[in-house]
């Protein structure tokens, strides 16, 4: 896999509205209670695409073909899905050129192996009030 571009760390203030703003941008998952999103968010944490599937990896297909559709730069910003993060939701994420990747569930360590090897940030087990950074720890949010 290719290496991610080296940004700044996405900041806590970014992640805590991304997460917090998500659920209510998940018109699908409102009806049903079902269905996985993943969002294409910017460095503010403003969520600028949503994608819903009943399958987490259709979910970030969707976004990524929507992304590529459109000549997004994957690199400005990061990724958040409502989802474990499985290696190929890793893999998706650095091929499309995402530098973080942030779970609200946990990785696998073989998802965490190809973030480390791609440089590509891995947050896990993300939430409002806590977050784990798996990979890249010097990339850890700064304060708000």
């Amino acid at each position: 896999l290719p290496s991610v571009a080296q940004k700044p760390p996405v900041t806590q203030a970014a992640l805590l509205k991304a997460l917090n703003e998500l659920p209510h941008l998940q018109i699908l998952n409102k009806a049903v209670h079902m269905v996985h999103g993943a969002a294409r968010c910017s460095v503010n944490g403003d969520i600028l695409a949503v994608r819903e599937d009943i399958g987490r990896h259709n979910a970030l297909d969707k976004l990524i073909g929507d992304g590529l559709r459109n000549n997004i730069d994957f690199s400005e910003g990061f990724c958040l899905i409502t989802s474990r993060c499985s290696y190929e939701m890793a893999q998706k994420a650095i091929i499309a050129g995402f530098t973080t990747l942030v779970a609200i569930s946990a990785p696998t360590v073989r998802a965490l192996h190809l973030a480390q090897q791609a440089g590509l940030t891995l947050i896990g087990l993300a939430r409002p009030e806590s977050q784990f950074i798996f990979t890249q720890p010097e990339a850890t949010p700064p304060p708000a």
